[in-house]
């Protein structure tokens, strides 16, 4: 099947001080990533080149165990490439730090504080110098960012799994982050509920403009919400297949686009290389 929209990942590395890294914003070069293990090393990610502009919503999307939650926890900083670099801004990304905040399936919220002071706790540890009202009207904003005003005093057990990813979504964007990395923050959602924070996040990111990685098993949900999708090939010794530029202009109406010949264009041939040209032994069956 010809592709209908490829787009290079080149291997960008800017040394021009004067550069602002607008282009080569977050550059992941020829990484590699690989644990040791009694048989001998076993390789997860090899030859792994990624060029990403600044603001970008890129989604990554591979079978299970192709790696993507390995190059999005080198990207926040929790692991480092056993060779090659990730660099944000031309810096070498060393540890987690609060320029990259990270948005998991599982919300990691703090069931014993409130929705306000799962978010206040983020708030306050990233700007201590901030007055306790500055960071009230941080705090209060961005609840009200993702519509949760009415229930900032409940605890995270007394409100729905939708609602808990908003926590957690009002969470990170509040101290500000460059680059927002989202793991499967809808895969445990039901199906209309997924829709609607689809939708709250593309409203979230046109006022941020964080530049977003998104791990998503979804391909509509991809082909809805990003700028490129990034196609991973099977692990182990996984890499970047292909990267698929979405063609779709913003704001975007998921129904009109899903009337549009290009969409299923685009999403026939992801299918394609996720389920015949990249199966699974048990896809294959």
């Amino acid at each position: 099947m010809a592709n209908p929209m490829i787009a290079t990942s080149e291997n960008v590395t800017s040394t021009d001080p004067g550069n602002n890294f607008k282009d080569d914003f977050l550059v992941i070069n020829n990484v590699k990533k690989s644990f040791p293990t009694v048989d001998g090393e076993y390789v997860v990610l090899n030859g792994v080149n990624l060029t990403i502009k600044q603001g970008e919503f890129i989604c990554i999307i591979g079978h299970s165990g192709c790696g993507k939650s390995t190059l999005l926890n080198m990207v926040s900083g929790f692991s480092k490439p056993t060779s090659g670099t990730v660099k944000l801004k031309g810096k070498t990304i060393e540890r987690p730090g609060p320029d990259r905040m990270v948005v998991f399936q599982g919300y990691a919220l703090l069931p014993w504080l409130t929705v306000y002071e799962n978010v206040y706790l983020a708030v306050n540890a990233v700007y201590p110098d901030k007055s306790k009202g500055e960071k009230d009207k941080i705090v209060k904003d961005h609840l009200a960012m993702v519509g949760l005003t009415e229930a900032m005093e409940k605890t995270p057990t007394q409100v729905s799994g939708g609602m808990r990813q908003r926590v957690a979504i009002a969470r990170a964007l509040s101290i500000r982050p460059e680059v927002l990395v989202l793991d499967e923050p809808f895969g445990a959602l039901d199906a209309i509920t997924k829709e609607e924070l689809q939708e709250e996040l593309l409203k979230i990111w046109n006022h941020s403009r964080s530049t977003v990685l998104m791990i998503t098993h979804d391909i509509d949900e991809a082909l809805f919400l990003a700028d490129k999708l990034v196609m991973m090939t099977n692990g182990p010794s996984a890499a970047i297949g292909e990267v698929l530029e979405i063609p779709f202009k913003r704001p975007r109406d998921r129904a009109r686009i899903m009337e549009m010949p290009e969409y299923y264009k685009i999403r026939n041939y992801a299918l394609d290389f996720l389920y015949n040209r990249y199966a699974h032994d048990d896809d294959a069956k």
